[in-house]
């Protein structure tokens, strides 16, 4: 792991890491837009988990913008963590209202997913999280 910090990563080390962080951000994308353009079924679900209306669009902005850090390479590690937050929450609101594994753990998958792929991408993430073997 003494692998230099400022070495770019190759391409496939690169598209790997694009691809899992990305497919999962870019259904979060999906997820902001909806929650700004608030179709019934979008607002019908959130407000069945207990947050009232006037809520939809401010989690809309937060995840986009979250989301949107999180896709710009300089800013990625900070939306990756901001995305947590957000997923954690996610988390919580399902444990809360009741809702089984596959609902609690989804959004765990996605911070997973999200972390993996800068992990792959991004040596500083490496350094900062190490594959140790036994």
């Amino acid at each position: 792991m003494n692998a230099n910090l400022n070495t770019a990563p190759s391409k496939a080390r690169l598209w790997t890491g694009r691809i899992v962080g990305g497919l999962p951000a870019l259904f979060l994308v999906l997820d902001a837009v909806m929650k700004l353009v608030k179709p019934e079924p979008i607002v019908k679900a959130t407000v069945e988990l207990g947050f009232p209306e006037a809520a939809i669009v401010p989690l809309g902005i937060v995840l986009l913008t979250s989301t949107i850090l999180y896709l710009i390479p300089r800013t990625a590690i900070l939306g990756a963590v901001l995305l947590t937050g957000y997923l954690g929450g996610a988390v919580a609101t399902h444990v809360h209202v009741g809702h089984g594994a596959f609902e609690i753990l989804f959004p765990v998958v996605f911070g997973m997913l999200l972390w993996l792929g800068l992990w792959i991408r991004d040596a500083r993430v490496r350094a900062l999280m190490p594959l140790r073997q036994m």
